[in-house]
């Protein structure tokens, strides 16, 4: 394979970026951590640090493990200092428009070989690739939340995506020890196609009053043998991010079996976006969660 990746740039510092950087580096790459401001990096960092510390407490990481791999990640305080990163990653806020400007900020400052990459969960990635000057070196690679824990990662090809871009993102992600999958980029991709519209149908039946929040997560985890219920989940992923998601798939597949439930534009309105505002369909203020409902 011609274009070998070594050096990574994250873009984005929050729970998804760091997640990302921190894996990187744990595999052994170079990683340039950015965000919008130098406080928002050294947060990240400090993040990253805790998360390792974590690990070495449970004994998943030697202590000299930890320091080899925070010593691989630094601040890059602006696009320009991930000016020779073989690979960008970008994981700003699930906002199309936010995308796009990033990217357009982004793009003169790489090399011209860099691949450029996006970590959306729903957005397509043909229309983000068009506002680049390397529709050939674009690649969606959506991680699942949280990143070190989780071993998918879904590889999703632009109508114009080179076959190198997409060999060397392969090759990137298995040595992150991470399974791939692949899929055709249509809104939502696999994961988030068929999670978000069972999460949308379990508000839909919070809202119609067939059951409780408590009812319905129960009924979920002990039923179907879920890992944790609808609800708890959509705290946990976010649920500004929950409905960015299922409006993508409603105006993307013109659909009305997408519609977001009132009851989750409501929570949305309200600021109620779950575990990062401390209420959604939960209370967590309190330390024990809660039901809102």
């Amino acid at each position: 394979m011609s274009f070998e990746i070594r050096k990574i740039g994250v873009v984005g510092a929050g729970q998804m970026g760091c997640g990302i950087a921190q894996v990187s580096a744990a595999a052994g790459f170079e990683v340039l951590l950015n965000d919008v401001s130098p406080e928002r990096i050294e947060a990240g960092i400090a993040r990253i640090a805790a998360n390792l510390g974590r690990l070495v407490e449970r004994g998943g990481m030697a202590p000299a493990d930890k320091d080899e791999t925070l010593a691989r990640i630094r601040p890059a305080a602006d696009f320009a200092a991930l000016a020779d990163a073989d690979l960008v990653m970008e994981a700003a806020s699930e906002n199309e428009e936010v995308k796009r400007a990033v990217f357009t900020s982004l793009c003169n400052h790489l090399k011209p070989e860099a691949i450029l990459a996006t970590n959306t969960s729903s957005i397509s990635i043909t229309r983000l690739a068009s506002v680049t000057n390397r529709p050939g070196r674009f690649i969606g690679i959506h991680f699942m939340n949280p990143v070190p824990r989780m071993q998918l990662v879904e590889l999703i090809r632009g109508i114009a995506t080179d076959d190198d871009t997409f060999a060397a993102s392969r090759v990137y992600i298995e040595k992150l020890h991470k399974t791939v999958t692949v899929s055709e980029d249509f809104p939502a991709f696999i994961v988030n196609r068929i999670l978000l519209p069972m999460i949308n149908e379990a508000i839909y039946t919070l809202y119609e009053g067939v059951g409780s929040v408590d009812a319905i997560d129960t009924a979920m985890r002990l039923g179907a043998n879920h890992p944790m219920g609808p609800l708890q989940l959509a705290d946990f992923i976010g649920l500004d991010t929950c409905l960015s998601v299922m409006q993508v798939l409603h105006e993307g597949l013109a659909d009305s079996k997408y519609r977001p439930c009132p009851l989750l534009v409501k929570y949305v309105e309200a600021g109620w976006l779950g575990r990062k505002t401390q209420r959604g369909f939960y209370d967590y203020r309190s330390g024990a969660p809660i039901p809102t409902r």
